[in-house]
């Protein structure tokens, strides 16, 4: 019994063996799962006579939005009104957090050219390299803009100032517009802005060091 099954399987590996002579057929072979493995399709940048100007790569059809990418919201995308003018105010809430924020990105892209204080008395404007001096955020104009206004300038630039807009994203400016406005409120506070708690305290400690 044994030697009949060891025949067989010796017969049957002869048999494979035989089958694999390497030669090449002469029919086509069988594909019967294309799988797109023919298509009608174009490489980058090759022609294509179906259309007028022979171009296979398309342009987007106009008013085409890449997903993630549509800014209907004017007033944070933009700091203007429907109307094209700007905000009074920024569209989100102030918090400790922005403010926090804000001052980080204020040091790394504002404080070069407007100084640390907002004055325009930055390393750049006053170290002798020849720049326009930058405006201090402390005038008269600049307090009474609109929120809107310093952030299309962040944006976009104005006069000598280059535009951010490539280097900090939408939600930093506005980070940078709260703190430029903390930072003028701390050149113009008045005793009404300061908590009443804070100013009892500054007047007892003022009254101790007039009485050493």
């Amino acid at each position: 019994m044994l030697m009949k099954r060891g025949g067989t399987v010796l017969v049957f590996a002869a048999f494979l063996l035989a089958s694999c002579r390497g030669t090449t057929h002469e029919h086509t072979p069988i594909h019967p799962n294309l799988n797109m493995d023919y298509q009608e399709r174009f490489d980058p940048q090759e022609a294509n006579t179906f259309f007028a100007d022979g171009r296979s790569m398309r342009p987007p059809v106009p008013g085409t939005v890449a997903r993630g990418f549509l800014r209907e919201d004017t007033r944070f995308h933009e700091g203007r009104n429907g109307d094209g003018s700007y905000v009074e105010a920024m569209p989100i809430p102030l918090t400790i957090e922005l403010l926090e924020h804000g001052q980080t990105r204020y040091d790394i892209f504002c404080t070069p050219c407007h100084g640390a204080a907002g004055d325009g008395e930055g390393i750049i404007t006053t170290g002798g390299f020849g720049y326009t001096p930058a405006t201090t955020y402390h005038s008269d104009r600049l307090r009474e803009e609109t929120d809107g206004y310093l952030y299309d300038v962040i944006a976009n630039g104005v006069r000598t100032m280059p535009g951010y807009a490539h280097q900090i994203p939408v939600a930093d400016r506005w980070a940078i517009v709260a703190y430029i406005r903390a930072l003028q409120r701390s050149q113009y506070a008045s005793g009404s802005d300061i908590p009443a708690v804070l100013l009892d305290d500054i007047r007892r400690e003022a009254g101790a060091g007039e009485n050493e």
